[in-house]
C-alpha cells in the first residue's frame, strides 16, 4: 500500500488522528478523480472491494476496505470497529 493509498484508506475508515477506532468503511469516487486510480489499485492488490456506480452514489464507484487493507491503514494504538470488522479469532491447533 502506497502512502497515498494509506491516506485514502484512513479517510475511508474515519481515522483522522483524533479517533482511536474506525467508525465507517466506505469511499465513493469516480472516473476522472485523482483518487479513483488509487482505489482501483487497492482492489487489484486485495486491499479493497468495488461496487460499480449507482443512482445512490451519483454514478460513482463505492469502495470498501478488506480486513487486510484496513489493518495496513491503522497507526499504533488504533483499532477497527467490530461492527464493520469482526474480531480476528485465533486459529485452533488441529495437529494434536
Amino acid at each position: 500500500m502506497t502512502p497515498v493509498q494509506r491516506d485514502l484508506a484512513r479517510h475511508a475508515l474515519g481515522l483522522d488522528g483524533r479517533r482511536k477506532e474506525s467508525y465507517r468503511n466506505y469511499f465513493v469516487t469516480g472516473e476522472g478523480s485523482t483518487d479513483h486510480p488509487h482505489w482501483l489499485a487497492m482492489v487489484e492488490a486485495g486491499y479493497a472491494t468495488r461496487r460499480s456506480g449507482s443512482i445512490l452514489t451519483g454514478g460513482d464507484d463505492f469502495f470498501r476496505l478488506t480486513r487486510a487493507g484496513a489493518d495496513l491503514a491503522l497507526d499504533p494504538g488504533e483499532s477497527l470497529n467490530t461492527v464493520e470488522f469482526s474480531p480476528v479469532q485465533p486459529q485452533k491447533d488441529t495437529t494434536a
